[in-house]
């Protein structure tokens, strides 16, 4: 017994001694990791407006972009706001899982599309912010993967404002039409980012932003519908616990909308928000906030509105939706692969033009 235990100490202390070598690593790593650049030593595709210096230069090795999670440049705020709120999703499901039964009980699984959706689209964007300034194909094949993110947790926001938050007159009116509708509109976002991306250039950005926002404003418009009349009941709602957490998931969202489509403090303070004070460091932060907010809500919705939703949605509608969600992913995939099949045409020609 006593030889055992002293075969697990020994394991530990052998543990702690690697984990102690990792700021060494680091340390060692980072003299020979190239200092960031600035706008002009970049080509266009990856330049943001107002923002003149930290990007990181092009045509490293892997390694470099891996590490460069450590190291000061003009994406490092977005990776951490998005690692950090990928984090906080999977603390939150796990205190979840402690009182929801995720595997036997249908009615809990719009509730975990929703959480899986907000961890993939959270991880998705840390890998695009972290790994998207390797070449010009990496930009545009993880931003695509980013925008994949974004319509698969558009469509789980419908699945759960639908199941939980909708009321009677509304289900029975929209029963059959609301989430493919929802599907149709998570993979037109989808397909708006990505042709917005990828004509990022040559189109004007005022028509390029139009094509983005235009699309994932009508899939929030429609995802949120079933919850819009218990806000606009509100003062009526005191005994409803999740009210107050939809207002605040709107607010957010809100509040992330407009950061995402106006470059404000950029525009006010041109070339001090190189490391951080960017409106997409702001949105990312909104947009985790408005996530955990709905999080919140539809649990509450999930515990309080039992009775309604499970006499509104038969047996297997739970499982035809989670069947949905997945169709909605391989459509998404589907359009990243033509889109990116674009990109490597034109990469093509412009490598044979030269």
């Amino acid at each position: 017994m006593a030889t055992i235990v002293m075969e697990r100490i020994g394991r530990v202390f052998i543990s702690l001694q690697q984990i102690r070598q990792v700021p060494r690593m680091l340390t060692e790593a980072a003299p020979s990791m190239p200092g960031t650049v600035r706008d002009t030593e970049v080509p266009h595709y990856f330049r943001e407006r107002y923002i003149c210096t930290g990007y990181r230069p092009l045509n490293h090795n892997w390694r470099y972009y891996f590490l460069s999670l450590f190291q000061r440049h003009n994406e490092t705020i977005n990776v951490w706001t998005h690692l950090l709120a990928f984090l906080v999703f999977l603390v939150k499901l796990r205190q979840i899982t402690e009182t929801v039964d995720f595997v036997s009980d249908p009615h809990s699984w719009p509730l975990l599309v929703l959480i899986l959706s907000s961890l993939i689209y959270s991880a998705f964007s840390v890998t695009a912010h972290l790994l998207g300034g390797k070449s010009e194909l990496c930009h545009y094949a993880f931003f695509f993967l980013d925008y994949v993110g974004v319509a698969q947790y558009q469509y789980g926001s419908a699945v759960v404002h639908f199941y939980y938050a909708v009321d009677e007159s509304l289900h029975r009116h929209m029963r059959g039409i609301f989430m493919p509708t929802a599907s149709v509109l998570s993979c037109l976002s989808c397909l708006g980012c990505c042709y917005g991306k990828y004509r990022n250039h040559s189109l004007p950005t005022w028509v390029r932003k139009v094509g983005q926002v235009l699309p994932s404003a009508l899939a929030y418009l429609w995802d949120s519908s079933p919850v819009a009349k218990r806000l606009m009941l509100w003062s009526t709602a005191s005994d409803d616990p999740a009210v107050i957490y939809h207002f605040g998931q709107v607010a957010f969202f809100l509040s992330c909308a407009f950061f995402f489509t106006y470059p404000l403090l950029e525009r006010c303070f041109p070339g001090r928000c190189n490391f951080v004070g960017q409106s997409h460091q702001i949105f990312h932060v909104f947009l985790s906030c408005c996530t955990l907010c709905q999080i919140h809500a539809c649990h509450l919705d999930f515990v309080s509105r039992r009775k309604l939703y499970s006499r509104l949605h038969g047996s297997g509608e739970a499982a035809l939706f989670v069947g949905l969600y997945v169709v909605t992913l391989v459509v998404c995939a589907l359009i990243v692969a033509v889109m990116l099949r674009k990109v490597k045409q034109v990469l093509d020609f412009k490598t044979k033009s030269k």
